[in-house]
């Protein structure tokens, strides 16, 4: 697939279908990833939670969401794809869990 752009006008050709020319375009002009990470727990057990965007975040935000989520301790259990950090720099993008954090630790266990 070849991508050129012209000021304003994006050409696209090599393309299979519709999709790879929309996938390239928005590439060319809003480029956007999903972005997955853990944060911290204060369960001895299960020390970090992995998590994930729940739509994909602007390209250019990623280092600064990262920010956001190295500041997150979960301090309670929660299932998978409960809201860690909702609406991440105003985005309309979730933060949310991977996986049941509440089936990762030990029946009792309240990091006592």
């Amino acid at each position: 697939m070849t991508v050129k752009r012209n000021n304003e006008e994006i050409t696209v050709e090599g393309n299979a279908c519709n999709r790879g020319k929309d996938f390239a375009i928005l590439e060319m002009t809003d480029p956007k990833r999903s972005l997955t990470s853990t944060v911290k727990t204060v369960f001895k057990d299960c020390p970090v939670l992995p998590v994930r965007t729940d739509y994909d975040l602007p390209k250019d935000l990623i280092g600064k969401a990262m920010e956001e989520i190295n500041k997150i301790v979960v301090t309670k259990k929660v299932k998978m794809h409960d809201i860690i950090i909702p609406d991440i720099l105003a985005t309309g993008c979730n933060i949310i869990a991977s996986c049941d954090l509440s089936n990762s630790l030990k029946e009792g266990d309240n990091n006592e």
